[in-house]
């Protein structure tokens, strides 16, 4: 209101009889507000003073510790079309079970036969095989014949040498002999004769004396005959030794490279029945993959392809496929800042997307609907986002986690860190610094 007048007001005596006036006035309740505040300053100043944990916070995800036990997709080995499903999505599924069947597109292997007609081949190149070592087998045996046959041979070709040459030493000493004898009948034939022109010897005793002349040349003519055909024989002799080693060296030669042969078809043979056989296998295991089954116990939660007769390429995913018996674990993801603070066996408090929980970031004890972790591994790479993944597995000392838990499900993770004043902990976010980072060393306490 206006100040228009020089009259004074005394509010006091005006108010006095209000009791509103009277409430406010009153010593009591000004001592009272005082003592609350006082009150409020000295929690507050207590709580600056209680401990606090330093912690990382940060969103991550529920998976599985171990890769096979994670969500896979099921992939078609061969091309080929859809023919029939034998379970529906999500039903439980053994190890084993047949899920899908896929029949062949491709020509070379639409033939109902095609695994007994490759047997077959196998079967009968694996018999080739045999027969060419039974080959093999039976030319070492008869070169070892000829070998046997080439001993006893030359031994009989000396031996006979060895007889031609003595014979050639008799019959030339028959010769000399004969020659011998032909002389002294000379001999006697001339004197017999001289006796006989002196009228001494009849005429009889000279004719005898020259058919013992005649005798004689036909004896030695008949002994050098009879040398001369040894000499012959003796070198017929020689030339056999020759013939023999160069027939019998051809005749094993031959054998030898009919044997080689044979060696080489065999081996070409053993390589092409490897090769059908590794055909067949591959045509065995192939016909196994027309059954697509579970790879261990599980569920089929949801089908790539669906209909019958829709055909596939070799590598396309067909189903995804989620383990029945799985170790659960937390992939949190964190600020490369905040990556040298986590090491391997830290605790982490952790807060299940749809299970309630009251969080007390500071005071991990006092929180409600937490459960714990322990880092067990972090990437050494940070993912596309710029952030590393830090797998969490459940402490074993702990309460364990809830049975109903599901993969993909949202994790709020909080990593504990150092203990520090709440002070300590309000000067550091007010000065923007990062928690501390450091490790007590005795040794370096003890220096």
């Amino acid at each position: 209101m206006l100040n228009i007048s020089n009259n004074s007001i005394d509010r006091d005596q005006i108010l006095r009889h209000q009791s509103a006036y009277q409430q406010v006035m009153q010593h009591n309740a000004s001592k009272f507000i005082l003592y609350l505040l006082l009150g409020l300053f000295l929690v507050g100043f207590t709580v600056l003073f209680l401990p606090w944990t330093q912690n990382i916070r940060s969103r991550g995800k529920l998976t599985t510790l171990q890769p096979e036990d994670r969500e896979q997709n099921i992939h078609s080995v061969i091309s080929g079309r859809v023919d029939k499903w034998f379970i529906q999505e999500g039903q439980r599924v053994n190890k084993g079970d047949t899920i899908v069947y896929i029949s062949e597109v491709k020509s070379e292997y639409l033939d109902p036969q095609l695994l007994d007609r490759a047997s077959n081949q196998t079967a009968a190149k694996k018999a080739s095989i045999q027969t060419y070592q039974e080959k093999a087998a039976a030319l070492e045996s008869q070169i070892q014949a000829l070998e046997r046959n080439k001993v006893l041979k030359l031994e009989q070709t000396k031996n006979y040498f060895k007889q031609t040459n003595l014979k050639v030493t008799s019959d030339s000493v028959d010769f000399q002999t004969a020659q011998l004898n032909l002389q002294i009948a000379q001999n006697q034939y001339n004197r017999q004769k001289a006796l006989y022109d002196q009228g001494l010897k009849s005429l009889t005793d000279l004719q005898q004396r020259q058919q013992k002349l005649q005798e004689a040349i036909n004896n030695r003519i008949s002994a050098e005959n009879n040398w001369l055909s040894s000499k012959n024989e003796l070198v017929n002799a020689k030339l056999d030794l020759t013939t023999i080693v160069n027939d019998y060296k051809e005749k094993i030669a031959k054998a030898q490279s009919d044997r080689m042969s044979a060696l080489s078809m065999s081996l070409e043979a053993e390589g092409q029945f490897q090769k059908l056989s590794n055909q067949q296998s591959n045509y065995s295991e192939r016909s196994a993959f027309n059954h697509i089954t579970a790879p261990q116990d599980g569920y089929v939660t949801k089908a790539r392809i669906g209909g019958i007769g829709e055909t596939v390429k070799a590598g396309q995913a067909i189903f995804s496929f989620i383990p029945a018996n799985y170790n659960l674990a937390v992939a949190i993801y964190v600020r490369p800042v905040d990556l040298p603070l986590i090491q391997e066996g830290n605790q982490v408090r952790l807060q299940f997307d749809g299970w309630p929980a009251l969080v007390f970031n500071g005071w991990p004890d006092m929180s409600f609907g937490t459960y714990a972790g322990i880092v067990v591994a972090f990437d050494k790479a940070a993912d596309v986002d710029g952030k590393f993944r830090v797998l969490v597995a459940p402490d074993p000392e702990a309460e364990p986690w809830p049975e109903l838990l599901g993969l993909g499900s949202g994790v709020y993770g909080i990593a504990l860190l150092k203990n520090v004043p709440v002070w300590y902990e309000l000067w550091r976010n007010l000065n923007g610094f990062p928690p501390d980072f450091y490790i007590d060393d005795p040794k370096l306490n003890k220096e």
